[in-house]
């Protein structure tokens, strides 16, 4: 097991924030670097996407889909290798509670598992 460090849960932050912007969400080869093989999602919608379905569902977003802002986003280490990320996301007028789980492998940090829930 490795000790959980300071830098590691500020690499996890940005790396969240990263995957919330449009150039990264339209980048199939930096999708698959962040996101886990095995990643999950409930969406805020209801609906449950795997690896294959989110990246396509990215890759389709419109070119003029902006960028999501990040808000009141903290972390913690739940495992030696493990973080929980909560924060919320604006994108117009629309503001969802977000959770993310990033688990680090060999290859580096990936998100495996993400839970969006509409706030009201």
């Amino acid at each position: 097991m490795r000790f959980m460090s300071d830098e590691d849960l500020a690499e996890v932050m940005e790396r969240e924030r990263e995957l919330q912007t449009a150039a990264v969400r339209a980048d199939k080869e930096r999708l698959t670097e962040l996101l886990a093989p095995d990643f999950e999602e409930i969406g805020a919608s209801g609906r449950v996407w795997d690896f294959e379905s989110i990246l396509e569902m990215l890759l389709d977003e419109d070119d003029e889909t902006s960028d999501i802002e990040v808000h009141e986003l903290t972390g913690r280490a739940i495992a030696d290798d493990v973080v929980i990320l909560r924060w919320q996301s604006v994108r117009g007028d629309r503001r969802v509670h977000r959770t993310s789980l990033w688990r680090r492998r060999p290859e580096g940090w990936r998100l495996v598992h993400h839970q969006g829930t509409p706030a009201l």
